[in-house]
């Protein structure tokens, strides 16, 4: 199952957000806890429009990662209810747009609108578009026994069970050295 190109960097930069905090991510500490991180954050994702590098962008920031969080593990009908209420509060007022090289994409905010509202915003984006698929099955949460990360699965089976290849290793590792100690 592939979705349009931005609904699919909307949801893999979801993923990445919410594997951010300390529960989720690779250090096992909140990888966006500082106005700083949270700037190389949004630069590797290409984030465009208002940004105000301060401690309140930062906390909303933190706050909608805990909702992606939340919503992630809803089932779709509670889900619907988040998403609809994030539009709702936003005034979401969906149009094509087109800038930085970027082909037409949806965006529902004007730029200036504050960082955390704008994210929340494009995440229900696309979230409406995995709904109205039919494949909320694609985001779920890493199989591996000790990781609380988020994924989507992009792949065309629909089979992708680990956040990271790390974790993936990390299991395989596992279930390998568990049948050689059945063996001996």
């Amino acid at each position: 199952m592939h979705f349009v190109p931005d609904t699919e960097e909307t949801l893999e930069f979801t993923a990445a957000l919410a594997n951010t905090c300390s529960e989720a991510s690779r250090s096992g500490l909140d990888e966006i806890a500082t106005v700083e991180q949270l700037a190389g954050f949004l630069a590797r994702w290409g984030y465009s429009g208002r940004i105000d590098h301060d401690g309140r962008e930062l906390r909303d920031v933190l706050q909608t990662r805990d909702l992606f969080r939340d919503i992630w593990s809803l089932g779709t009908d509670d889900a619907v209810g988040a998403i609809n209420r994030m539009l709702r509060e936003a005034r979401a007022l969906p149009q094509l747009a087109r800038h930085d090289g970027s082909p037409w994409h949806l965006h529902a905010t004007e730029p200036d609108v504050p960082l955390a509202e704008r994210i929340r915003v494009e995440v229900a984006l696309a979230l409406v578009d995995v709904i109205r698929s039919g494949e909320t099955n694609r985001l779920r949460l890493c199989e591996a026994d000790d990781c609380a990360g988020l994924l989507v699965d992009l792949s065309r089976n629909g089979s992708k069970r680990f956040c990271s290849v790390r974790c993936g290793n990390r299991m395989n590792m596992i279930a390998f050295r568990e049948r050689a100690a059945e063996v001996s």
